[in-house]
C-alpha cells in the first residue's frame, strides 16, 4: 500500500451553475472534475444520527464524497494522524485516496451521502480492520 497521509486527503470544488432565472442550482461532476474514472456511484441515505458508517479503508480505490442534503463528519486517519471534515455543501466533495481510514457520523436529519469511486466494488480492496490498517501503513 502507497504511504498515503491525510494530508492527500482533499476538498475539491464541483462545478457549480447559478441559474440567473433563480430556479435552483446545478453541479457537474464529470471525469475532469476527478483525478480517476468514475467506476461506481452509490449514496448513503436515513442514517440514523447516532449511526457510523465507513470504517474502513481502501487498497486502491479512491472515493468522491458529497453531502447532497444536509451534514455528515468524516474521520480520516492515516495511522498517525487523523482528521474530522464536515461536509455540509453540495458544491464540495471529499477526496479520499486509497491507504486511508475512514469513518462517517453525527449525520443531520435528512442527510445524503453521495460517493464516486474509482473502482467497482470488490471486497478484496477493502481493510475493515483498524489492527490491520496499521499494520499495511508499516
Amino acid at each position: 500500500m502507497k504511504k498515503t497521509t491525510i494530508d492527500n486527503v482533499t476538498i475539491i470544488d464541483i462545478p457549480k451553475i447559478i441559474d440567473a432565472k433563480r430556479r435552483g442550482n446545478l453541479c457537474v461532476i464529470e471525469n475532469e472534475v476527478l483525478p480517476y474514472k468514475a467506476e461506481r456511484i452509490y449514496y448513503l441515505f436515513d442514517v440514523p444520527s447516532d449511526a457510523s458508517r465507513g470504517g474502513h479503508s481502501h487498497i486502491n480505490c479512491h472515493e468522491l464524497l458529497v453531502a447532497l442534503s444536509g451534514s455528515f463528519d468524516v474521520v480520516v486517519k492515516d495511522g498517525k494522524n487523523q482528521k474530522t471534515i464536515t461536509l455540509n455543501k453540495p458544491d464540495k466533495g471529499l477526496l479520499i485516496v486509497d491507504g486511508i481510514w475512514r469513518e462517517l457520523d453525527n449525520f443531520s436529519s435528512g442527510a445524503v451521502c453521495l460517493v464516486v469511486a474509482s473502482e467497482t466494488y470488490s471486497e478484496a480492496d477493502y481493510i475493515r480492520e483498524y489492527t490491520e490498517f496499521l499494520k499495511s501503513k508499516q
